[in-house]
């Protein structure tokens, strides 16, 4: 066997998934997706096969055209890749037909049930497949390397409606014979049921499958712009205001980028229990609802999900090894449109923030600094337990360090063209060096280009962002060393990024009195803005403030996004924490972790275990 992924059984001597054609059949009650699953491959094929799976039920394989059964068997379970489904081919073929069953605990799903919705009528479910939970909806070849374009029939609850990154073909009643084996025909032809349809034209990576079902309303906000959330008029006309400016985001990145290439920029704001701040989904950004902050800041989440268009969906990394591919470049590209749309000093906030939250994962990873590099080693490596700001800061800093090397305009003309020359392609480091090498004569003279993607550390040529609003701000935060409190007139004008920056530049050590006294002034124990909330309670727990244990146990257990999730553990279990902390947060885990996604749940466990 010769692996092409170390998150992936896919073989290299195997021929590539290029297109599938997906039939579901949902069971809300039982919490499973029944699923045919037929792969086309790129060039006729014989032998043995193998494709990953994770708590998969497969009942049978079949040539889809005699439905003659296929050998096959699952391997032993691997805890971090799942199990390999190994299928014997006997007469040459470009299909296969695979029927499964989703596990109740698939790690790519969470079932809400009503209880757990804003309205209570209804249950939601929604997906989140990256790095490698595809493979624990459907078999497939689970690595980017593999990207394939789809066709998709969910068969579902007629009350509810689904929503899919791809487009969206009809809704219409089922049609006898079209399960595929899914169910009985009578099952699948229920008066209680409807058939959504999807097809995706263009090749993604299997990580950006993705759908959500659910009771759901949308707003239209741009010619090419919905947002979608539950059917709740209050959610979406906040979803709807905060998402105003989108369109001219999404000019901003053509003008920068070249064109947006995925037709829609749809937007779909999750339930809470969401684990992140968005995901860049094809035609449907995933978002949390903490990015409704009320001022239109979360508009910056979107900018990032948006240049996701560009690098990261238009461009790959072949493997989580080359995360840095996707994220520091998408990073960088969502810095340009946010200073192109709100200004450099907004730009610059959003950096130093960046720099920091970097400082910070240096120290988390001292004792393990292979995941300080941008080119990573992950065999034997769960990417959810390694995942940081790593690949996004330091990749920023990396083509920041470019550009300030060639200009600007040399960089935007390397950019379009780096663009141009590898979309709809998953690629690596040593690709992208020996392009940039390539187009920009001698680059490897002025900048060490292996120092950079695989030395370990901050390299000695990154540059803490420079701007008269950023130094203030840190200025201010060095004086509550000595006591002094910000006056009003100098922070009349901050918003949420203004108080996240000032709160991570605080010192470590400080007196409970001068946390009270800080929340007595300006009120951040109660913000909107969760990346400023969660600043300020991890600032009180490290100065042990029981007066704020409170808000700390409602906000976990009122968000599930990692992102608060794992700070506020932490600062409660690490280092010479009291048992009594470490309770708290064992306590509070098992009253929220029913609604955390198992992702979230997953990375919690894990922080708790390294600690308690």
């Amino acid at each position: 066997m010769a692996p092409i992924d170390p998150h992936s059984f896919t073989d290299s001597t195997h021929p590539l998934t290029t297109h599938i054609s997906l039939t579901f059949y949902f069971d809300f009650p039982s919490s499973t997706i029944s699923s045919a699953t037929l792969l086309s491959f790129s060039t006729p094929y014989t032998g043995s096969l193998t494709l990953d799976t994770r708590s998969l039920s497969v009942s049978s394989v079949l040539d889809p055209l005699s439905l003659s059964p296929l050998p096959f068997s699952l391997s032993p379970t691997d805890p971090i890749l799942g199990q390999s489904l190994n299928i014997s081919i006997s007469k040459q073929t470009h299909q296969i037909l695979i029927l499964s069953k989703t596990s109740p605990s698939s790690s790519a799903l969470q079932w809400l049930s009503p209880t757990q919705t804003f309205n209570k009528n209804h249950p939601f479910l929604y997906t989140h497949c990256q790095p490698i939970h595809a493979r624990s909806i459907f078999p497939c070849q689970d690595t980017p390397v593999a990207r394939v374009k789809y066709t998709a029939k969910l068969n579902i609850p007629r009350e509810l409606s689904a929503v899919m990154a791809a487009r969206h073909v009809e809704r219409r009643d089922p049609i006898p014979s079209e399960a595929q084996g899914v169910c009985e025909d009578s099952v699948w032809c229920g008066d209680d049921r409807v058939v959504e349809e999807f097809v995706m034209e263009q090749p993604i990576p299997p990580y950006l499958f993705a759908f959500a079902i659910g009771e759901l309303g949308f707003r239209e906000v741009g010619p090419r712009t919905r947002v979608y959330a539950e059917a709740v008029p209050e959610v979406l006309d906040a979803a709807a205001t905060e998402f105003a400016g989108t369109e001219e985001i999404v000019m901003v990145g053509e003008r920068l980028f070249g064109p947006y290439e995925w037709e829609r920029f749809d937007l779909l704001v999750l339930p809470p229990s969401f684990p992140l701040g968005g995901m860049e989904n094809p035609r449907l950004v995933f978002l949390t609802p903490t990015v409704i902050k009320g001022d239109a800041s979360g508009s910056q989440v979107v900018a990032h999900e948006l240049a996701h268009g560009w690098t990261g969906n238009l461009i790959t990394n072949k493997n989580n090894e080359h995360f840095w591919l996707n994220e520091g470049f998408t990073t960088y590209a969502e810095r340009r449109i946010v200073e192109a749309v709100q200004g450099e000093d907004i730009a610059s906030l959003n950096i130093g923030i960046g720099w920091m939250g970097l400082v910070k994962d240096m120290e988390r990873f001292k004792d393990n600094m292979e995941f300080t590099k941008l080119k990573t080693s992950q065999a034997g490596v769960d990417p959810d337990d390694v995942y940081s700001v790593v690949p996004y800061e330091k990749g920023f800093q990396f083509l920041q360090r470019i550009e300030r090397q060639i200009g600007r305009p040399a960089f935007d003309d390397f950019l379009k063209k780096y663009i141009g020359t590898f979309k709809f392609q998953s690629i690596d480091t040593d690709m992208f060096l020996n392009f940039l090498k390539a187009n920009v004569p001698g680059i490897e003279n002025e900048i060490d280009l292996k120092l950079w993607t695989e030395g370990t550390g901050i390299p000695p040529d990154a540059m803490e962002p420079v701007s008269n609003l950023y130094s203030k701000i840190v200025s201010l935060a060095n004086e509550f060393k000595l006591g002094r409190i910000p006056r009003e007139d100098e922070v009349a004008d901050w918003k949420g990024q203004e108080w996240e920056l000032y709160l991570e530049n605080l010192p470590k050590s400080v007196e409970a009195s001068q946390v009270r006294a800080l929340d007595a002034l300006y009120h951040l124990s109660e913000s909107k803005n969760y990346e400023v909330k969660v600043a300020f309670l991890q600032l009180a727990i490290s100065a042990r403030c029981r007066d704020y244990y409170g808000v700390v146990e409602r906000t976990l257990k009122e968000v599930g996004r990692i992102l608060y999730l794992r700070p506020l553990y932490t600062a409660l279990v690490q280092g010479d924490r009291k048992e009594e902390d470490r309770a708290f947060a064992r306590r509070v885990f098992s009253e929220a972790c029913d609604s955390y996604h198992p992702i979230a749940q997953a990375v919690v466990e894990a922080t708790l275990a390294k600690n308690v």
